[in-house]
């Protein structure tokens, strides 16, 4: 069975989304798992402007929009995950996303890339908007500096990004993360790792196709188009 998670790599809700679904996916050997892109905003610049003044200007100042980290950060502790909003840096996407694919195209398995990228945002306050940045987080997973700066300084991977993009807005995915189960079934927010086993014994119950989208859960937590309910 295939697992795909349309996600953002500047939504926290979505690192911890999928630190739990691999929780729930301990013991499933014949799981795989493919990110699919998904911007919360595809109209953001990147300025190298700090996330809580960004976030701050759309929430009624700063200190409510560290009333909303609080909460996430929180939750992101309980996961393992180190959340340092002070540092994060907002910016667009697009670049991230073509070098998820990337990773992808080489080994075949995204996770590690995507948890690099993850890492930067939240925790190393890297600009996942600046091409060295990302070469930078790239680089600490071993991939060759050159290779990855020639790869982004192309259009490698443009298209294919566009086409997921054009995919989730085709499905509906208004919120990320979203996990698609064999194509068929969707589950949205992040979800306790106990109510994703449900889902994926549900499953594998199922024998039959569904024409739609089916969602088999309540909405958890979840970062929505250029909103982040944090």
């Amino acid at each position: 069975m295939q697992i795909e998670i349309y996600s953002d790599v500047v939504c926290p809700w979505c690192w911890i989304g999928e630190q739990r679904l691999y929780r729930a996916l301990a013991d499933s050997p014949d799981v795989s798992v493919r990110w699919r892109a998904f911007q919360l905003d595809p109209s953001a610049q990147s300025t190298g402007t700090p996330l809580v003044e960004w976030l701050g200007r759309r929430y009624g100042g700063e200190a409510n929009a560290r009333r909303m980290f609080d909460q996430v950060s929180s939750v992101g502790a309980e996961e393992g995950l180190t959340m340092d909003f002070d540092r994060a840096i907002g910016a667009n996407t697009f670049d991230a996303h073509r070098l998820i694919w990337w990773a992808g195209e080489q080994g075949g398995d995204q996770r590690p890339m995507v948890e690099a990228l993850h890492r930067a945002h939240f925790t190393d306050g890297l600009d996942l908007g600046r091409r060295e940045d990302l070469v930078r987080a790239a680089a600490g997973l071993g991939h060759d500096e050159q290779a990855v700066r020639d790869f982004l300084g192309s259009t490698a991977g443009a298209d294919e990004v566009l086409d997921e993009l054009a995919m989730g807005r085709e499905l509906g995915v208004t919120g990320v993360p979203m996990f698609v189960f064999a194509g068929k079934y969707a589950i949205s927010g992040a979800q306790d790792p106990s109510t994703l086993r449900e889902v994926l014994d549900e499953v594998r119950r199922r024998e039959s196709a569904a024409p739609v989208l089916t969602d088999l859960a309540p909405r958890g937590e979840s970062c929505d188009d250029d909103t982040c309910a944090v």
